[in-house]
């Protein structure tokens, strides 16, 4: 089934700065061969999903290596069965209207 998901990494614990960790995070999730599009305060990534939740736990995983004590993770996910649907799809039917 395929998925749409909106998360948040948040590294706790650490400097003022996320962006570091937030590049390590974004990277994994490219890696897996997701569509993952890095947004102000997220990233949407679409994908299989088996292949998004195990990408999540690499991304949080990686960050934890760096040394980070504490992850927390903001996730909205949805899927559709009745047809086909990217994120961009999805933008371009509210921009339409």
């Amino acid at each position: 089934m395929k998925v749409i998901a909106d998360i948040s990494i948040v590294p706790m614990g650490v400097e003022a700065s996320v962006s570091k960790y937030i590049k390590v995070a974004h990277q994994v999730l490219v890696d897996a061969d997701l569509s993952a599009r890095l947004c102000p305060y997220g990233t949407v990534v679409e994908g299989e999903y088996g292949d998004v939740t195990a990408a999540m736990e690499l991304a949080m995983k990686a960050v934890f290596d760096m040394g980070v004590p504490r992850v927390t993770m903001t996730i909205k996910m949805g899927a559709r069965v009745d047809k086909e649907q990217s994120a961009q799809d999805k933008l371009d039917a509210v921009l339409k209207k």
